[in-house]
């Protein structure tokens, strides 16, 4: 006859690696949404590290992570492609700098294109 499962057993990590953390609420800094017209955005085309894809990243955001999902999404329907969202910056696949530009813009953000 087996042991019935201990609920507490099913909880209890055995090993984890560095960093591989959940994270704490108490740790997180809190991000505010700063309104579209107090932030600088740069808007950068890049191929580096991604086997010669174009990649157009946005920089520069000061908004809560739910902002930036949404934002996410309007831009890739707007341009057509996929997108990705890493660290405060979004990530848009394909040469799209004068679209976003134009488009943030018209939402109220205060973007440049950066980079040649």
């Amino acid at each position: 006859m087996a042991a019935k499962p201990n609920p507490s057993n099913r909880d209890r990590v055995i090993y984890q690696e560095f960093g591989n953390t959940p994270a704490n609420p108490a740790t997180e800094r809190a991000q505010s949404d700063l309104p579209p017209q107090q932030q600088n955005l740069r808007v950068q085309a890049s191929r580096a590290g991604r086997k010669g894809k174009t990649v157009t990243t946005i920089t520069g955001f000061q908004s809560s992570s739910a902002t930036l999902t949404q934002l996410l999404k309007n831009l890739k329907n707007h341009c057509g492609s996929g997108g990705t969202l890493k660290e405060n910056s979004l990530e848009i696949q394909g040469d799209h700098r004068q679209k976003i530009l134009d488009y943030l813009v018209k939402l109220g953000y205060k973007a440049k294109i950066s980079g040649g």
